[in-house]
């Protein structure tokens, strides 16, 4: 089947809208799964639990969204991945909602459980949506312009409190589920699935609906994937590790506030990451003209200067020296996210795509909740964060070592440049 210069222009047009509408979403889904962090003085008192409690709500929702993203990963690629999108913004919208008028802590367990159910949904189906549309030499930078949505979206977490203190934590949840649910419309006329004849290269059969055994199959056969779950098991140990204990290891080791120890970690990370995943989907995408593997080398180089990077973090005693190792881990996590659907593209039948996404947030979360949980052990042990960090750094060395040495699987649906 030849692209005909309608198709072409089709899909070129459709790319970048793809991109510019879910690049909201993707702040929308961050932002709605954080607010809460930043409420919680007026949730507290508002409806009595203790501060283990108000830690489930955070917990309780990664728990069921990294349990179930390998099931809603698989409805992105057997249903229309414009419908799965639209239905997962309009549901954690509505949950969003909803938790504005929770009346008691079981209520918001629930409200929180069926969050990370609904958005689980998400980001799998929207990153095979991306890459269905970016086949060639702009995927990466794509997938990283999407990424950067994400971050806005984890920085805006704490506007949260803004608007709690001007309308109350309940009118806050209001406010925000009122978004997204009008944005569900907007979603509704404008957002559309590839075209099926998209990608010329694939067999009439990639176009017959998936099943669950034959993605099983056709996931775990592949060597590949396989090393991609390693790797994300490992980058999701250092992400969490870095993302839930950093504020208190900055706090303790240079004697800042509370305040500014947070803003201190959250900022710099944020900042890095978010000129990174530009920086590393643009040279991942010049690169990969020359060579197939540009998209598994560009990680791999960012997470090997990363290592000596998070040792220097957690040895030094200088901040501006710690800061400087952050920067660098930062920029390499960047350059990780542009790259992995485009590197899951790679490795895997595109038709599983999707699936193979949520089998990775399943086991990055698993590992991150496992070495969050082993950081506060150190400190009821009265041992140093810096172990969990120097741990950190060792898992991120092999990480850049398994992508500098791993090849793109023989796929049938190869990207087309």
């Amino acid at each position: 089947m030849i692209v005909t210069p309608n198709l072409a222009t089709k899909l070129s047009r459709g790319a970048w809208v793809t991109v510019g509408l879910l690049w909201f979403v993707g702040l929308l889904n961050y932002l709605d799964r954080l607010a809460i962090t930043a409420m919680r003085e007026p949730i507290v008192a508002s409806i009595h639990m203790t501060e283990a409690q108000f830690g489930l709500l955070t917990s309780i929702f990664l728990w069921v969204y990294g349990f179930l993203s390998p099931a809603c990963g698989f409805l992105g690629d057997r249903l229309s991945r414009k419908w799965v999108i639209f239905c997962s913004l309009a549901v954690w919208s509505a949950v969003t909602w909803a938790t504005g008028h929770a009346q008691t802590l079981d209520q918001l367990f629930w409200a929180r459980a069926a969050m990370g159910v609904s958005e689980a949904c998400y980001l799998p189906a929207a990153l095979a949506l991306i890459s269905d549309y970016h086949r060639g030499s702009t995927r990466s930078l794509a997938t990283g312009i999407h990424g950067t949505g994400i971050f806005a979206g984890g920085a805006l977490g704490g506007v949260g409190g803004y608007l709690a203190e001007a309308m109350g934590w309940r009118g806050a949840f209001t406010f925000l589920g009122a978004i997204g649910v009008g944005y569900a419309l907007v979603l509704i006329i404008f957002l559309q699935d590839a075209p099926p004849d998209a990608n010329p290269a694939a067999p009439a059969s990639a176009r017959e609906p998936v099943r669950v055994g034959q993605a099983l199959r056709a996931l775990f056969g592949v060597p590949t994937f396989c090393f991609l779950l390693v790797v994300n098991a490992l980058v999701g140990i250092a992400n969490w590790t870095i993302y839930g204990w950093l504020p208190t290891f900055l706090r303790e080791r240079f004697d800042l506030s509370q305040g500014k120890a947070g803003l201190t970690a959250t900022a710099t990370l944020q900042i890095a990451s978010f000129c990174g995943i530009l920086a590393g989907g643009a040279l991942s995408d010049f690169l990969s003209q020359r060579s197939p593997r540009a998209r598994m080398l560009v990680p791999a180089w960012g997470y090997l200067a990363a290592a000596p990077a998070l040792l220097l973090l957690a040895s030094s005693h200088v901040l501006l020296l710690a800061l400087a190792g952050l920067v660098v881990y930062g920029v390499a996590r960047g350059f990780f996210d542009a790259n992995l659907m485009p590197m899951v593209r790679q490795s895997v039948d595109e038709r599983y795509s999707a699936t193979a996404y949520g089998f990775l947030n399943l086991i990055g979360c698993f590992t991150g909740g496992v070495m969050t949980y082993a950081g506060g052990s150190l400190r009821d042990s009265g041992l140093s964060l810096s172990i969990a960090f120097d741990v950190c750094a060792g898992g991120i060395l092999v990480t850049g070592l398994i992508l500098l040495w791993l090849k793109p699987a023989a796929a049938a649906y190869a990207p087309q440049k």
